[in-house]
């Protein structure tokens, strides 16, 4: 089971979404549907079609969005998060080797599409909670333990 947490950044971008897929496009899919069911055969219209899949797929989205929004559990930035890593940080990390990446700890509706993202369900997010600058994390992969250096921890209020 997936954590039930977003940041608010997140929560904003999913009711975006769902407002603009609900009044929006939607909208403009069904006037389309109907349009394309008013020339005869369905069977062979391909406008008629296409868009009575998109309209599938809206609603499965609205319907998912619906339920998750309702669900999400919003985490702001609070200052007694100075300092050490949690939810909705920016972490700079360093491995052994000298490899280095950024990428803030998010939820799971929130890293789709974005690289500097990881969930908070992630190994990688679970060994870095509760850390310190200079602290070092294991993190158990498949191809056995790594271990990784936090160089820097952000919390940059009101950005993305």
């Amino acid at each position: 089971m997936r954590t039930q947490l977003i940041t608010r950044e997140g929560y904003n971008a999913l009711k975006k979404e769902l407002d603009y897929l609900w009044r929006q496009e939607r909208p403009e899919v069904t006037k389309k549907v109907t349009w394309a069911a008013s020339l005869g055969d369905r069977s062979e219209n391909a406008d008629y079609q296409y868009n009575k899949k998109r309209l599938r797929e809206i609603d499965r989205r609205v319907r998912y969005l619906s339920k998750c929004i309702e669900n999400l559990k919003i985490v702001d930035y609070s200052p007694e998060q100075e300092g050490r890593v949690f939810f909705g940080a920016w972490v700079s990390i360093e491995s052994e080797s000298g490899e280095q990446k950024r990428f803030r700890i998010a939820g799971y509706d929130e890293i789709f599409g974005r690289q500097d993202y990881i969930s908070i369900d992630s190994p990688m997010a679970r060994a870095l909670l509760k850390k310190s600058v200079g602290d070092e994390a294991a993190v158990i992969t498949p191809a056995g333990e790594a271990y990784w250096y936090i160089n820097q921890i952000e919390y940059n209020v009101g950005e993305s």
